[in-house]
């Protein structure tokens, strides 16, 4: 049998032993963000432990599905805890606010999956190889011979499936097949989650791929798109920041596209800019790093600080230089 890995015990251990615990997530979170905290905190619940569940922003309204009691919350600053677990969170500041209420804690666990983590816990579980923290946490519950109930699964296997493109993306492994099925033997409604996740739009969302396929460009012989998400276009077309979620794969997938970015204007010096590469010879988390973000080889972000055009002519001269020494 295959030795369990120390940094297994060291986190088994302290969620063994600790009773007043706190589960943060990055802003702006994805399914994996949501789905892996809702998981750890039912987890948790289920054993008896005090927890509170805490993120920045609200849930995407696809994923209020996997939260019917409201379980997830906006940080407060009263919160005094044994253990506070980081999901899915690759550094301190994209915790946001929740960063600055959890500092009255005994110890603080890191588990990630993204290579640009940059080690901020007591505790690092960071396993760069695996595509989702879903997979990660459904490990650990094992590990531990934790209840994975049916809305524990359903939490998870949404967590498994977007961050891998609904098992599309190169990152997926073989171990991520036998996860998913783990997790519908265990439980997990997947007619509901593919309605819920992938096949239920509001209107404001429509609104924004029709400006998206209205206005967006392609530049360096068709293999970068690119397109603009500016504070006018929400307030016209009525979406949420949450309808922008997946609008980059649109663009993705046109077929000499190589790499595709979105702009979004966060404020007029301020701007959120989002990678995805279909070549594993352009890495963009190498990109993003440049502009001091980070993320994966396929799927990378950053926030940079500038004029938008300013942004933009640097964001795409690093990308072309980036293809350029890909040879494409």
């Amino acid at each position: 049998m295959k030795a369990r890995p120390k940094i297994l015990e060291r986190l088994m251990a302290e969620l063994r032993q600790h009773q007043r615990f706190c589960v943060v997530g990055h802003v702006r979170p994805d399914g994996d963000c949501i789905g892996s905290q809702l998981a750890m905190t039912l987890a948790l619940q289920a054993e008896g432990k005090q927890v509170e569940c805490w993120n920045e922003d609200a849930v995407p309204s696809k994923l209020r599905f996997l939260d019917p009691d409201h379980l997830l919350r906006k940080p407060r600053n009263n919160g005094e805890f044994d253990c506070v677990i980081a999901l899915d969170c690759a550094c301190m500041e994209r915790l946001g606010r929740a960063a600055d209420c959890i500092g009255r804690r005994k110890i603080l666990l890191n588990i990630d999956h993204h290579p640009s983590n940059t080690r901020y816990g007591d505790i690092n579980w960071v396993a760069a190889r695996i595509p989702s923290t879903g997979e990660l946490v459904f490990r650990l519950l094992k590990e531990l011979g934790w209840s994975i109930t049916p809305q524990i699964a359903d939490c998870l296997f949404t967590a498994v499936s977007t961050d891998t493109g609904s098992f599309q993306y190169p990152t997926t492994l073989p171990s991520t097949y036998h996860v998913a099925a783990e997790l519908v033997k265990r439980g997990a409604n997947l007619a509901k989650i593919c309605d819920e996740v992938y096949q239920s739009y509001s209107l404001s969302r429509v609104r924004l791929v029709r400006h998206l396929y209205n206005k967006f460009r392609l530049t360096h012989r068709d293999q970068v798109a690119y397109f603009w998400l500016k504070q006018a276009d929400f307030a016209r077309t009525g979406a949420a920041k949450e309808d922008a979620e997946g609008l980059i794969d649109h663009i993705r997938a046109i077929e000499p596209v190589v790499v595709a970015i979105v702009f979004e204007e966060v404020s007029p010096e301020l701007v959120r800019v989002s990678f995805r590469s279909k070549r594993p010879d352009v890495d963009v988390n190498q990109i993003a790093s440049q502009f001091g973000g980070g993320g994966h080889a396929a799927a990378a972000g950053a926030r940079i600080a500038g004029r938008p055009l300013s942004v933009q002519r640097r964001v795409l001269a690093a990308v072309r230089k980036a293809l350029d020494a890909a040879g494409t």
